[in-house]
């Protein structure tokens, strides 16, 4: 089938590539406007105990979003400055869609800072306000606040944090994508030997993301579609694109090599049956690990997996399409071997062997300690996942020179008692029985316990109160406050809402359906490992080695993003956890990805195998040895490519996507290095024929001049 459309392609190439254009043209004019449909999505899943409770509390009493202002640089009790907030104050609440003000003047709540140079002002919107219209309301108050006779005043709030979370991961893409492609360029040229030869896997990539930015815009009209994950997905089809375009011209040029005199349909044939089959398999399995978001039922990974599944479905078919049409078109100019050479010098030198190459020489000469000290390696590089600490992104998220951050910074830092997000308790019971203030009495004695307010104004039949937890709102201490509330022996229904519930709620959902998504992204990747090699083993150790890499990555992301090791060198402040979503995501995107070149080198590695006569273990290296000498070069350009495209989101303000750049970058270095450089031939020269064992197959090797069937 495969073959068979690679000489469909070489026919119609033409209209293949026009019809590429065509849509990358339409994905450029409209795909754009997807940052316009972006919404801020939940991260807990529907019915969870957080969610229930804060719609009964919704229900109960709603609230509007809160704008918060500090006034600064000048003494609190200076006249001019007195009158103008009190002018401006009464302004504000006679806009549209305010709900009430408060300030240190024309209210009871004087919130002043411990040096009497700044104050708060505190906006609460009205409830039921979409978010357009809540933050066209925002955008007037905060014309209105920078009215007031003060020499510094910053406006935050989590409305005003949500719009610069998604304004910032905007910025984001766009230098990240730039500086990526610049670069990945620049790289790809100097290694394939050309200018044409080095353009088309980014003409691949280009297809596929605006594809993909085409169909999410679309998409965004029925379903929610996140700012975060548009990052994520031009990201990873960027890294994609260029592993499939160079896996394809890579085997374009070994085809026309062993048989220059052939047809080029022929070649092309030849190409898509071989380097295609891996391309299909890569692609299969990183949608398999993708759809495994989906078992968390986070509406955010969802959204994720959504976006991803399509950019891998798109990259995947421009592996097949795009690139050999393109490769059909340009091959006079598609150089015989990369890399640059004089003119007037002669043909290119014949290169040695790769870095893999040389590395898999190394380990299948010493294999039992190769195997042993590279795994000791990356235990050790795991190590630090001993102490990880999961949290939600919030506005410390932000980078420095946020206005929401900062904001959030003076207001913590320099007021006595600043505003706490607080554990809110619903109690289904009559606030004025004995049994409430039983209960709101051993609240107030539960450790981790600051204060407990009791609201008021609320219908018959049930209580609320706001518990101030000791230490951050979603700390460790507020999330075992949580517990505690949720574990009372009441008489009535208890249901607790707030930051510490929802996070709470987060890390239990993940861990409770963990099982079921490993099982999926495990089954679905086996069985096409499996399809590949008509092996149960080879599936069984490349999902070992990926889970392997997956945790040296996350401990090293632990000692940078969480204990600071090098921050100051990417650029950003670190707050003592990892983005809750980081570890799912990277576990999506790095296991994909290296599933990819364990399908690159195995695909060829199992060529070599089938095609020889293995006779000793000697003779079975030498097949493992010849197959990834072959493909060794392809992963680790496309390595250092996906490597480039990774670092070039370093480069934005958003400390989870620095989380999932850096990430993404270690992950690839030690599986392309460590992983199948070393502990790949390493194990399977020890393994042997037992590399290919599936259930009625022999394991013993055969008679001299007998093949491996």
């Amino acid at each position: 089938m495969l073959a068979a459309l690679g000489r469909t392609v070489y026919v119609r190439r033409l209209i293949v590539v026009a019809g590429w254009v065509l849509v990358a043209l339409a994905g450029a004019v409209f795909g754009g406007s997807v940052y316009d449909r972006t919404q801020v999505i939940d991260t807990l899943p529907a019915g969870a105990p957080a969610t229930v409770a804060q719609d009964r509390l919704d229900a109960l009493s709603p609230e509007g979003e809160r704008l918060v202002a500090v006034i600064s640089g000048r003494d609190v009790g200076a006249t001019d400055l007195v009158t103008s907030v009190t002018r401006i104050a009464f302004e504000i609440r006679d806009l549209p869609g305010v709900a009430e003000v408060e300030d240190s003047y024309t209210t009871g709540s004087r919130t002043i800072s411990r040096d009497n140079r700044s104050s708060l002002v505190t906006v609460e919107l009205k409830p039921g306000l979409s978010d357009d219209e809540a933050l066209r309301v925002a955008d007037r108050v905060g014309a209105a606040l920078r009215r007031i006779d003060a020499p510094e005043i910053l406006i935050g709030g989590e409305l005003i944090a949500e719009r610069e979370f998604g304004d910032q991961a905007v910025r984001d893409a766009a230098v990240g994508e730039s500086v990526a492609l610049v670069c990945v360029g620049i790289l790809l040229i100097l290694v394939l030997g050309g200018l044409v030869a080095g353009l088309l896997p980014l003409a691949a990539a280009l297809g596929a993301v605006t594809a993909t930015l085409l169909a999410l815009t679309g998409l965004a009209r029925f379903l929610p579609v996140s700012d975060y994950a548009v990052n994520v997905v031009t990201l990873l089809g960027i890294g994609l694109a260029v592993d499939y375009s160079l896996l394809m011209i890579a085997r374009f040029r070994e085809e026309r090599t062993a048989d220059p005199r052939a047809p080029l349909a022929e070649l092309l044939s030849r190409t898509v049956a071989t380097a295609g089959r891996a391309v299909l398999v890569s692609g299969s399995a990183v949608t398999a690990a993708l759809v495994g978001l989906f078992a968390f039922g986070d509406p955010l990974l969802s959204a994720m997996a959504m976006g991803g599944a399509l950019v891998v479905a798109l990259t995947t078919a421009t592996g097949l399409t795009l690139v050999p049409a393109l490769i059909a078109i340009a091959h006079r100019r598609i150089p015989a071997t990369g890399g640059w050479r004089r003119p007037g010098r002669g043909p290119a030198r014949e290169r040695g062997p790769g870095v893999l190459a040389r590395l898999a020489a190394f380990a299948q000469r010493r294999p039992g300690l190769v195997a042993l000290t590279a795994t000791a390696g990356l235990l050790v590089l795991s190590a630090p996942l001993f102490f990880v600490e999961f949290a939600n992104s919030d506005v410390r998220a932000l980078p420095r020179s946020s206005e929401a951050r900062q904001t959030y910074e003076v207001v913590q830092n320099e007021f006595a008692d600043p505003p706490k997000q607080p554990v809110t308790i619903v109690v289904e019971a009559d606030p004025a029985g004995p049994v409430v203030q039983e209960l709101f009495d051993t609240v107030r004695r539960l450790p981790g316990v600051s204060d407990l307010y009791a609201r008021t104004d609320l219908p018959p039949g049930v209580s609320v109160a706001d518990v101030v937890p000791s230490g951050a709102a979603d700390g460790e201490q507020a999330q075992r406050l949580v517990a505690s509330l949720r574990a009372l022996d009441a008489p009535a229904p208890v249901l607790v809402a707030g930051p510490a519930a929802e996070l709470l709620d987060a890390k239990r959902s993940v861990a409770d359906r963990l099982p079921l998504a490993l099982l999926i992204i495990v089954v679905a990747t086996g069985a096409l490992l499996f399809a590949l090699t008509r092996s149960v083993v080879v599936p069984v150790k490349a999902i070992a080695l990926n889970l392997l890499t997956l945790a040296a990555t996350l401990g090293v992301l632990v000692a940078i993003f969480q204990w600071g090791w090098g921050a100051s060198v990417l650029g950003f402040e670190p707050w003592g956890a990892l983005d809750l979503t980081t570890p799912l995501l990277l576990f999506v995107f790095a296991f994909g990805l290296s599933m990819d070149y364990e399908v690159f080198l195995l695909a060829r590695i199992k060529e070599e195998w089938d095609r020889r006569t293995v006779t000793d273990r000697a003779a079975g290296d030498r097949a493992v040895l010849a197959g990834i000498t072959a493909t060794g070069p392809v992963v680790t350009t496309a390595a250092l490519a996906i490597g480039v495209v990774f670092l070039g989101f370093v480069l934005g303000e958003l400390v989870a996507v620095k989380e999932i750049g850096v990430g993404m970058a270690v992950a690839v270095l030690l599986d392309v290095t460590v992983v199948r450089g070393l502990l790949l031939p390493a194990t399977m020269s020890l393994l042997g024929r037992w590399n290919w064992w599936r259930p009625g197959a022999s394991t013993t090797l055969p008679a001299p001049g007998v093949p491996v069937a």
